[in-house]
């Protein structure tokens, strides 16, 4: 399993990206957790099989129709605890 932590920047914060990374981390399979951050941030926890891991990192750097993601900075983590995706308070 391959275990990523994300910190995502733009205008992803009142767009809706959370519920949108829900969304496709559930069906690509992906397990972890997405919340925002009182910086203005998105930060996320996203494990699962390598490609999948992958393909929604990609899907992360254009976001839902209203993000505007200016940047994306990754680092490797380890798997969460709990199955599933989840979306966590602000943090």
């Amino acid at each position: 399993m391959s275990a990523r932590i994300v910190i995502i920047s733009g205008r992803v914060q009142g767009v809706g990206y959370r519920d949108w990374m829900v969304i496709e981390a559930e069906r690509l399979g992906v397990h972890g957790w997405v919340r925002n951050r009182r910086d203005g941030t998105v930060q996320a926890l996203v494990a699962g099989e390598e490609a999948a891991v992958q393909a929604l990192l990609l899907l992360c750097r254009r976001g839902p129709v209203m993000a505007r993601v200016e940047d994306i900075a990754e680092d490797f983590a380890e798997a969460p605890a709990e199955p599933g995706f989840r979306r966590l308070p602000t943090g």
